[in-house]
């Protein structure tokens, strides 16, 4: 298993991970053309775990100097509680907090909660909008 930097030819298989995960509803926001703009972002760390040359999993969040927020985990469903989510979290926690981050949280559905109780989250009561 290695964890890396998200690279713009790993875009087609994280793409289909997504979509695996019904994780790809607002491909402005989640697809290619976005996927570049955030390999571009200063703030963004975006890692893929990629396991025999294949990418299996995908995260991405943002530190904006005060806090950081994981916005994305999908992990290819034949390769799930197999390590490669709890992998991924811990390196993009590890960096946050190499960055300066005091903490980290996560925007996540209420059906992975405890996904992220076990990684190490609790649940707050913060409730997330959005314009969409």
């Amino acid at each position: 298993m290695l964890i890396r930097n998200f690279q713009l030819h790993d875009i087609e298989e994280v793409v289909e991970i997504l979509k695996l995960n019904n994780q790809y509803d607002m491909p402005e926001v989640d697809g290619p053309e976005a996927m570049m703009r955030i390999k571009l972002c200063d703030a963004a760390v975006f890692l893929v775990c990629e396991i025999e040359g294949e990418i299996k999993g995908v995260i991405r969040g943002v530190y904006d100097g005060s806090r950081a927020m994981i916005h994305q985990l999908s992990v290819h469903p034949m390769y799930q509680r197999q390590g490669v989510g709890t992998a991924l979290v811990t390196e993009i926690v590890n960096i946050f907090t190499q960055l300066g981050a005091p903490t980290t949280s996560a925007t996540v559905m209420e059906d992975s909660i405890p996904f992220w109780q076990q990684v190490g989250f609790r649940k707050t009561k913060a409730i997330v909008v959005g314009n969409w």
